[in-house]
């Protein structure tokens, strides 16, 4: 405290290491950048997985908590304090459902972003109740108007919204942060989202680059975790 005022924590809701396939970093090279760029927290969002979390949260306990990027058989949840990670092509609601049994943070991910994959309006509706917040700003949104939709949509529906980098790369790290007080855990999480504010830019396009040579070093079977 100081004051009278608490001191908000910068925090990455959307990093990738390696164990994702499209993803560049290795957990020790992001905890890096994190430090670097003098974040508080980050939540590692590996796709499908939570091993690479784990790992970067073992190695920076002060630093790094374990979420998952979860890809549905639409778009894709982003989740936080993650204890059993969720696999991909379940239905959104059969992976709410998963969540929700862990108790985990639930936050649609570039919900509108329908270049790579959005939800379909029925179905954001039929999740509302589940979710904490939208994720309103993504570095990485490649279709115009996406993130706008996604902030609209969020101030319709009196949720909030998180900026997150979607970072595959060192250079990402940081550059979309959420700002919110501390928190400890999932029920600590959602109250302070309540009181959340971002600063964020995009990304340049080149940035998709680098997850696309990751991508194929994947599929060479050198990936850089492996």
């Amino acid at each position: 405290m100081h004051h009278g005022t608490t001191r908000y924590w910068r925090v990455e809701f959307h990093s990738h290491t390696c164990y994702s396939a499209d993803g560049w970093m290795t957990p020790e090279e992001l905890i890096a950048r994190a430090r670097a760029r003098g974040l508080d927290r980050i939540f590692v969002t590996d796709h499908n997985t939570i091993d690479g979390a784990r790992r970067a949260a073992e190695l920076a306990p002060d630093l790094v908590l374990v979420g998952e990027e979860i890809r549905t058989t639409e778009g894709d949840l982003l989740a936080f304090f993650v204890r059993e990670a969720i696999p991909a092509g379940l239905t959104p609601m059969e992976a709410v459902a998963r969540l929700r049994r862990q108790s985990a943070v639930i936050v649609p991910a570039h919900p509108f972003d329908t270049w790579r994959q959005g939800f379909r309006p029925e179905t954001l509706e039929a999740m509302k109740p589940y979710i904490s917040a939208i994720e309103g700003f993504n570095a990485r949104a490649r279709k115009p108007g996406a993130n706008t939709a996604a902030l609209t949509w969020a101030e319709e529906h009196h949720l909030p919204a998180i900026a997150g980098s979607d970072a595959h790369t060192p250079w990402e790290v940081g550059w979309a942060v959420t700002e919110l007080p501390p928190f400890r855990n999932a029920f600590e999480l959602r109250a302070a989202l309540l009181r959340s504010r971002w600063r964020a830019r995009p990304s340049p396009l080149w940035v998709h680059l680098g997850s696309t040579l990751a991508s194929l070093r994947t599929k060479l079977g050198r990936s850089r975790c492996r």
